[in-house]
């Protein structure tokens, strides 16, 4: 890589795998049984974007359209979803959340947050997690356009 100094290289690489690890705990604690990972994702996108057709949430997953329709039909068939028909458009349908598929998706979090807090209450120290905070202003700018 040209121009890009070695730190940088080794901060996007170590990010990478710090991340792909958290990403994979934090789905140990929230996952319960009867749900695949990328079924749990698709739950958790619902919640996230409200009314959205399958199409839209395929794109936002970066999933074929085809096998998010397959994800939606089971997460369904669990009662966490609901489809009806756009009121703009009648050929396609929105898919939401149901009662069941918003207490899930808050329990998830809700599990999340107590587990992260409780993490980062028995594993560092005040200073450190006030570095952790600085850090984290630090990385909300490569979450920005």
């Amino acid at each position: 890589m040209d121009h890009v100094s070695e730190s940088a290289v080794r901060a996007a690489r170590d990010l990478r795998v710090v991340f792909s690890r958290l990403r994979r705990r934090i789905r140990e604690v929230t996952q319960d049984a009867g749900l695949t990972p990328s079924q749990e994702s698709a739950l958790t996108l619902v919640g996230k974007h409200g009314a959205a057709t399958a199409s839209a949430l395929a794109g936002a997953e970066g999933v074929r359209p085809q096998s998010m329709a397959a994800t939606l039909a089971a997460l369904e068939q669990h009662g966490l979803i609901r489809r009806a028909p756009d009121p703009d458009d009648g050929r396609r349908q929105l898919v939401t959340l149901t009662d069941a598929g918003r207490a899930r998706v808050e329990g998830n979090r809700q599990m999340y947050d107590e587990w992260l807090a409780r993490a980062f209450q028995e594993r560092f120290t005040d200073e450190e997690r006030r570095t952790v905070l600085a850090a984290l202003e630090l990385m909300d700018r490569l979450s920005r356009p």
